[in-house]
């Protein structure tokens, strides 16, 4: 199983990564969306539900200028295939995609986070090492999960 950050050099306003997994497509998506499984290799979440225009929260430590809290809303859900939801905190504003497909091994999955501003660079970096560090418990949760 790999995780391959796909971002180009130049690209500010995007991070993509793709994960080549020895898991079906169902597995994986319910380590998507699972509240339980959620808060095992993301964060915890508050008010989970499939469904377009639900408003949930994922919850973790504060930190000096912010109280740890990040506010989505459910965008698309189509099971088992795709889920997008906004991305929101004080200081960044973004949409974070999942998006599963078969393959004969398992399921590529395909995450981007979209919506970062020119003057994010911070934000940007930090994101890019949170969903590499993230992506790497996905990938120890699934194996150990059945």
């Amino acid at each position: 199983m790999t995780l391959t950050d796909k971002t180009a050099p130049s690209q500010r306003e995007s991070l993509s990564f793709e994960f080549e997994l020895n898991h079906a497509p169902e597995k994986v998506w319910r380590a998507l969306t699972d509240p339980v499984l959620l808060a095992e290799w993301l964060l915890p979440v508050i008010g989970f539900e499939l469904a377009p225009g639900t408003d949930f929260t994922f919850k973790t430590q504060p930190y000096p200028g912010w109280d740890g809290t990040v506010n989505c809303r459910i965008l698309e859900v189509e099971a088992p295939r795709k889920i997008s939801y906004t991305w929101t905190v004080p200081f960044l504003d973004t949409v974070v995609t999942f998006t599963l497909a078969p393959t004969a091994s398992g399921t590529r999955l395909s995450l981007v986070q979209s919506g970062f501003k020119p003057d994010q660079k911070q934000e940007f970096g930090g994101a890019r090492y949170g969903w590499k560090m993230m992506g790497e418990k996905l990938i120890e949760l699934l194996d150990k999960t059945e």
